[in-house]
């Protein structure tokens, strides 16, 4: 197995990992999709089945807005100790810090897709 196929393969298991954790949310209908996404990407690239790398940076962008848009108005941490949320913000912040870390993956695929 080749780094790219490695790559992938973790980063789509990572977000398998994202998508099962959502089923406790209190909205999974729209978090769910979100992860599957990213793990469809990834493997698309594992499976070498991928469209072309700009595919993976429109997925990008949109990540990283929607993790903007998601930033809490008062940052409190993400409190990874515990699950229950304290407070809105918190949970804001878990949400947007999921969302770069999609993001962050898609710009890895764009690449691992362009060599």
């Amino acid at each position: 197995m080749n780094l790219t196929k490695i790559i992938s393969l973790l980063f789509a298991l990572l977000f398998v990992y994202f998508v099962v954790v959502q089923y406790n949310d209190p909205d999974p209908q729209l978090w769910m999709p979100i992860y599957g996404m990213a793990v469809a990407a990834c493997l698309s690239i594992y499976f070498a089945k991928a469209p072309r790398s700009y595919v993976f940076l429109v997925m990008a962008v949109a990540y990283f807005f929607a993790s903007y848009q998601q930033w809490p108005p008062q940052y409190e941490g993400v409190f990874w100790g515990e699950m229950k949320m304290r407070s809105i913000n918190i949970e804001l912040a878990r949400e947007s810090l999921g969302l770069s870390v999609c993001g962050f993956a898609m710009l890895v695929m764009a690449y691992l897709r362009g060599k």
